[in-house]
C-alpha cells in the first residue's frame, strides 16, 4: 500500500480505472434497465422478530490481510441463507478485497435472499454494473462522495429498482445521507482513513437517525455480546464478515443473533 490513507489509495484506484472505462453508461444503463428481480433488500431487513443479519463473502482486507482466500462463495451463500441470515453482502473489489464479480454470481445463484454488492461506488456505471450482476443493493460511502454525487447515484439506484446502504461514519455524515434520500442508512464503526474500530460509534450514531429509516450497523461486531448492544440501540440490522468468514461454525453465530 502506498503512502496515502487506506481509503485514499483504494478510491484513487477505482477512481483511475474510472478514468480508462470506456463503456457507455447509456448502454449499461439499457442492460441494466432489463433485469429483472424483485427481491426487496430493505423490506428482508425489516423483520418484526428483531435483529436481522447481513452476512459477508470477504476474503481479505487491506488491515487483517487473508481472512479465508480460498472459500466458495455459493457454498458460503447458502450457508449463510440455512443459518438464517436476512441478506448476503458480496465483497467485488478484487485489487484489496481479492473478491470479483463471479463471487457475487456465484452466491446469487446458490440463495434465494438479496444480495448487496460490497465495493467503492464511484461512477454511475458502478450501479448499473451491480444492478446487472444481480445485486438487489449497492454500498454509496459517504465519505468518497460529493453531495451531487450522492443524490445522483441514490436517485439512478431507484431508478433501477434497486436498494442503496448509504454508509456513514458520523453525525455530519448522517445529515448529508438524508439530504441525499437515503432511507437505508449504515453507520460503520471503521474510520476507512485508518482501519480502527470504535465500538461506541455506531450506538452514538444512531441518535440522529429518524425512526423511519431502516439502519445498518457495519464492523467490529465480534459476538452475540456486541449485537445485542446495537439492537437494543434500535438497529434493524447488523452487517458482519470477518467474524463469520474466520468462525469454524458460522452457522451457529448467525443462529444466535435470531430474535434478538
Amino acid at each position: 500500500m502506498s503512502s496515502g490513507t487506506y481509503l485514499e489509495n483504494i478510491l484513487s484506484f477505482h477512481r483511475d480505472r474510472a478514468e480508462t472505462d470506456s463503456r457507455s453508461f447509456e448502454h449499461l444503463l439499457s442492460q441494466a434497465q432489463e433485469v429483472e428481480d424483485s427481491k426487496d433488500f430493505i423490506s428482508a431487513l425489516e423483520s418484526p422478530s428483531g435483529l436481522s443479519v447481513i452476512a459477508e463473502i470477504k476474503r481479505r482486507s487491506p488491515s487483517k490481510g487473508d481472512l479465508n482466500r480460498n472459500l466458495d462463495p455459493g457454498a458460503m451463500a447458502a450457508l449463510y441463507e440455512t443459518a438464517g441470515a436476512s441478506c448476503i453482502s458480496v465483497l467485488t473489489d478484487t485489487e484489496f478485497f481479492a473478491g470479483s464479480s463471479h463471487d457475487l454470481s456465484s452466491a446469487r445463484m446458490s440463495t434465494e435472499i438479496p444480495i448487496l454488492r460490497k465495493d467503492f461506488t464511484i461512477d454511475k456505471r458502478d450501479i448499473c454494473d451491480a444492478r446487472i450482476m444481480g445485486a438487489n443493493c449497492v454500498l454509496l460511502i459517504v465519505s468518497a462522495l460529493s453531495d451531487e454525487e450522492l443524490v445522483s447515484f441514490v436517485a439512478l439506484a431507484k431508478e433501477l429498482g434497486i436498494a442503496a446502504l448509504v454508509e456513514t461514519h458520523d453525525e455530519k455524515e448522517v445529515g448529508r445521507a438524508l439530504n441525499a434520500g437515503a432511507n437505508l442508512i449504515g453507520v460503520n464503526q471503521r474510520d476507512l482513513y485508518t482501519f480502527e474500530v470504535d465500538q461506541e460509534r455506531a450506538v452514538r450514531v444512531i441518535r440522529e437517525i429518524p425512526n423511519s429509516i431502516t439502519t445498518v450497523a457495519e464492523s467490529g461486531i465480534r459476538n452475540l455480546e456486541d449485537a445485542i448492544v446495537l439492537a437494543d440501540a434500535g438497529y434493524d440490522a447488523v452487517l458482519i464478515g470477518e467474524a463469520f468468514v474466520k468462525s469454524s461454525n458460522p452457522s451457529s453465530l448467525i443462529s444466535s443473533f435470531s430474535g434478538l
